[in-house]
């Protein structure tokens, strides 16, 4: 298909410097295809992977719609936002906020983010001082709405991105909430993307947009063709040996590794550091404030490896990411191509590497069935397993998910961990008559 050119679309020109700073000239192929349909009002269900300039997409017809609609007076001084934009993930929230800000920077909208984890008063002042675009993850967002901090009744565009995770990660029912709490679906223009447009997803679409457009980039040309592929079958008991090879022999400037599980995830931070290998790892368990300041550090080069289970597989953007290494074999087949699409990004080259153990190597098939092509096979020699240092990784810290209940008045105490002691009923005083 032929791409388009941005400066040949009809885009207000505050919108266009912003466009110009950052970078952006020729339409990538979701582009392309969705801007011409979103920039003349109309509903969209977009599918396309992470990374294919989707963002964009939707940001500029945001600003676009909310630039040419001037606020009626009347509704002057109303609370609420005009645009609001859903995502699953704190990273991909923070990523979109950080992109509104490049594009719009020049078009006078205030933009905040609303996610959990962070400092909760600071924005729920940000909130009630007035904001024009409202981006955010749904639990946070609801939580601020049920207590009336704002209506959305004045949303003009609503965007749900990554609608597919927001079904796998629960959130479907505080979904389905926001949607109703908007403005009618008729009163406002709504886009959706999602890396597959499933039947769940499109009865989304149909009952809470206006006749969308559907819109495919086939997920075979989402891939980067840059990115150098290889697999390598390897026992479990093997694995972080044949990784102290590769990470030696490859020498990558950025490094992304990604595990299935938290636990695995913090035991291999520990395991290379240890030796030698200067590592941070994010995860569901890792504080908001600490996963930022590693996403940062990895982000400026202060850290060469960042560890991540797939809740930074999306809306992780770290330019010059040369590596990413599946030390787990993704259960998921799109979590696969959402993995190694954070390397080769902006045309540049880049190196995913699987490690195929007996644990997730049933779920192979189901990967090379997604992509339409095997993935070439390596062979490791004996050289490449190099000795790990001796040493064992401290136990890991339990998480406590509520605070520790305050004692009773009647001194019950917990019963070996097991909860508090069932209280006794009061007995009665014998009769002395």
């Amino acid at each position: 298909m032929e791409l388009l050119n941005f400066e040949s679309l009809p885009l207000p020109e505050p919108l266009l410097k912003g466009i110009r700073d950052a970078e952006f000239k020729t339409c990538t192929p979701i582009q392309s295809k969705s801007l011409p349909i979103t920039l003349s009002k109309k509903d969209l269900a977009g599918q396309a992977q992470t990374g294919t300039g989707k963002t964009a997409a939707f940001l500029i017809t945001l600003f676009t719609r909310l630039l040419e609609n001037k606020p009626d007076p009347a509704e002057k001084g109303k609370e609420g936002p005009r645009a609001l934009v859903l995502a699953p993930t704190r990273e991909l929230a923070r990523q979109i906020e950080k992109d509104a800000l490049v594009l719009g920077k020049h078009c006078g909208f205030k933009t905040a983010c609303i996610i959990g984890g962070v400092d909760y008063e600071k924005q729920r002042n940000q909130i009630k001082a007035g904001v024009d675009v409202l981006i955010a993850t749904p639990g946070r967002l609801i939580d601020f709405y049920k207590q009336r901090f704002f209506s959305l009744k004045r949303i003009e565009v609503l965007v749900v991105d990554e609608a597919d995770r927001m079904f796998d990660m629960g959130f479907i029912v505080d979904l389905r909430f926001l949607f109703r709490s908007c403005s009618p679906y008729n009163k406002r223009q709504t886009m959706l993307f999602s890396a597959t447009l499933n039947y769940r997803v499109m009865e989304l679409c149909y009952e809470h947009m206006n006749n969308p457009t559907k819109v495919v980039i086939e997920p075979e040309k989402a891939v980067v063709d840059e990115i150098k592929q290889s697999l390598f079958h390897v026992g479990q008991h093997e694995k972080f040996n044949l990784l102290l090879g590769l990470l030696k022999k490859e020498e990558g400037k950025k490094v992304l590794i990604f595990c299935n599980t938290k636990v695995e995830a913090e035991q291999l931070e520990w395991k290379l550091n240890h030796n030698g290998y200067n590592s941070g790892q994010i995860s569901g368990d890792l504080h908001q404030k600490a996963r930022i300041k590693v996403l940062e550090d990895f982000q400026k080069g202060d850290l060469y490896i960042l560890i991540a289970t797939d809740v930074a597989s999306r809306g992780l953007h770290v330019d010059d990411i040369t590596h990413v290494i599946n030390y787990d074999l993704p259960q998921d087949a799109e979590d696969y191509v959402h993995r190694i699409g954070r390397t080769a990004r902006a045309g540049k080259k880049g190196t995913a590497i699987t490690l195929c153990c007996e644990d997730f190597a049933q779920h192979l098939e189901r990967v090379e069935v997604y992509l339409k092509k095997k993935i070439p096979v390596a062979w490791a020699e004996e050289e490449l397993y190099l000795d790990e240092k001796p040493g064992t990784p401290p136990p890991r810290k339990r998480r406590r998910t509520s605070p520790p209940k305050a004692k009773t008045s009647s001194g019950n105490r917990p019963r070996n961990g097991k909860g508090p002691q069932r209280r006794r009923p009061p007995t009665r005083a014998r009769s002395t008559s």
